[in-house]
């Protein structure tokens, strides 16, 4: 059976002795032992789970929840590897799409071909729905159904070029908004029912009929799931979701 020591494991896989040294540190990758010299020696074992820690790292998770992971109990190797397949089939789709727009673009712009304003935008839309089915599908299908969050997804990926950009602006103005709030906190203000009727705004580009119960109940997610919270606090500030939800709620009547 091969043995490598730190130097080698790390010429074989790529990354820095530093990193394996910090793997070791962190008890994510520990050597199979060390030898009467000090040195690290790893073995098949650790070559296997330094892989599937690197096919991990490929999908941009994090250390501590890839430690997690491979530290349970009932952790399959063969599954997590099937796994790691899909995603990866998932990714390629993303980027195929993604090369097919560029070229598309540069053939328009060499005048080659003819390119319609929804060509332009369909790998971006593609991708931003791709991102949201991973983050969100579970919860959202739970929430309202698979029916309206198809429609919601098919509404998206017709939008036009014009009401794209339209999204993009009135999100800019509702986090202007939001930021003005969080000086405040003040939810009688001007600025909290701006929020409110950008995020309305906001919401009527990708849903077939408002509802305030139903948003009402977006406001709800977004305050159970952390992964909302992070990209309103982190574009508005601290507390952003918070007084994002508190101005749906008291607004959405």
């Amino acid at each position: 059976m091969m043995e490598y020591t730190i130097k080698k494991l790390a010429q074989l896989s790529g990354i820095s002795t530093r990193t394996l040294r910090y793997y070791d540190e962190i008890e994510l990758l520990k050597p199979a032992r060390v030898n009467s010299s000090g040195y690290r020696i790893y073995g098949q074992k650790e070559v296997d789970r330094l892989q599937q820690i690197l096919f991990y790292r490929s999908l941009d998770m994090k250390l501590d929840t890839i430690k997690g992971i491979l530290e349970q109990e009932d952790f399959d190797f063969e599954a997590a590897l099937q796994q790691h397949y899909h995603e990866l089939i998932k990714k390629r789709k993303q980027i195929d799409q993604l090369l097919l727009t560029v070229e598309k673009t540069l053939s328009y712009h060499k005048g080659e071909r003819m390119m319609t304003d929804k060509e332009k935008f369909d790998a971006f839309k593609k991708e931003k729905l791709a991102e949201n089915e991973e983050k969100y599908g579970t919860e959202i299908r739970e929430k309202y159904g698979t029916e309206t969050i198809e429609a919601a997804n098919k509404k998206w990926d017709n939008i036009s070029e014009e009401d794209f950009n339209a999204m993009t602006l009135i999100e800019d103005e509702l986090f202007t908004s939001l930021k003005e709030l969080t000086e405040t906190n003040d939810l009688d203000s001007a600025a909290a029912k701006t929020v409110y009727e950008k995020h309305k705004e906001w919401l009527s580009y990708t849903w077939s009929s408002y509802s305030p119960d139903a948003h009402r109940g977006l406001a709800d997610m977004y305050l159970a799931d952390e992964r909302f919270a992070a990209y309103y606090n982190e574009r508005g500030g601290e507390h952003s979701t918070e007084l994002l939800c508190q101005a749906i709620k008291k607004y959405a009547v």
